[in-house]
């Protein structure tokens, strides 16, 4: 789960798109764009971009671990 602040969280794996809020839009808690799989609109996160491409970047390492049956390397 990634934090997307004042208590919105969101499956780090249906984020498709992180847009920064330019600065007419911004303002009042409102940084970051997050695009959802599955949720029409984007969600107003009050976290920036770049802190929650961290908190993406940090899981990543276990997803990649996880290796589904069959699915070894390939010989050389």
């Amino acid at each position: 789960m990634i934090p997307l602040g004042y208590g919105k969280f969101v499956r780090a794996d249906r984020i498709f798109a992180v847009v920064p809020i330019e600065s007419d839009d911004r303002g009042d808690g409102r940084r970051t764009y997050v695009h959802v799989d599955g949720i029409d609109e984007p969600i107003v996160a009050s976290r920036s971009e770049r802190a929650i491409l961290a908190d993406l970047q940090q899981l990543e390492p276990r997803r990649r671990r996880q290796t589904p049956p069959g699915q070894g390397e390939l010989p050389v």
